[in-house]
């Protein structure tokens, strides 16, 4: 890409797609609740601000570290504890999405779309599917 209004365009997508990702991350802890959800199962709820604060440094430490590509040298087991730390959020991302499952229903009929319920989880289906076999097969990128 060349000419003037290059940089404003790069500016203009950097946002949108950094609105679009902060949007998903809060979507992710108001709409599936995860944060409460968590306090509630574990009885934890005075801890909350904490598990609050972890989910703000954790968002903050990887995004730095992506951005300036950082490299970390973990002795071998770190692998083991980031497998375990990794499968008790994927559980609960999969226990928290369970729930919303059950949203969807009432949903569509609030916004007058009931009888096309059958072609929303389709498309989503189909969606997911088609973004997960093209980012496997390496098209996007």
């Amino acid at each position: 890409m060349t000419g003037w209004w290059t940089i404003p365009l790069q500016i203009f997508i950097g946002l949108a797609g950094g609105i679009a990702v902060g949007s998903g991350m809060v979507a992710f802890l108001v709409v599936l609740d995860v944060i409460p959800r968590l306090a509630q199962i574990s009885r934890t709820y005075h801890l909350i601000r904490w598990y609050e604060m972890s989910v703000i440094a954790g968002s903050l430490f990887f995004t730095l570290s992506d951005f300036f590509n950082w490299s970390y040298s973990f002795f071998p087991m770190a692998a083991g504890l980031f497998g375990l730390f990794a499968g008790g959020f994927v559980g609960m991302l999969a226990g928290a999405l369970t729930e919303v499952v059950n949203v969807l229903p009432i949903l569509t009929k609030r916004i007058g779309m009931g009888s096309y319920m059958i072609w929303l989880l389709m498309a989503m289906i189909f969606g997911k599917v088609l973004g997960s076999l093209l980012d496997w097969l390496n098209f996007l990128g």
